[in-house]
């Protein structure tokens, strides 16, 4: 469970240095890719919805043509935890 526990602004700020790409907007976090068309751009949805229900915790995907744009925050906490970090590397890594 400590996962899915609320992190302080200073753990925030300590995980934040970790996935540097990435910004955090009050109670989430998110980062845009840009592609070369759509089909990458799905296929990039695909591998991360893949990540995701391994995971078993699912971002906030927004897609126009050849962008895409994930959002991470755990909803059922209302905030920020260790998971969404967890989730952003994984991301990163791909």
């Amino acid at each position: 469970m400590a996962r899915r526990t609320l992190l302080t602004e200073e753990e925030i700020t300590a995980h934040m240095a970790e996935i540097p790409k990435w910004t955090w907007k009050g109670n989430y976090i998110e980062r845009t890719w840009k592609f070369k068309d759509f089909r990458q751009a799905l296929a990039f949805i695909n591998k991360v919805g893949e990540l995701a229900e391994e995971m078993n915790h699912h971002p906030d995907i927004y897609n126009s043509w050849a962008t895409v744009r994930f959002r991470l925050t755990t909803h059922d906490r209302g905030g920020l935890t260790a998971l969404d970090f967890e989730l952003a590397k994984k991301i990163d890594a791909l």
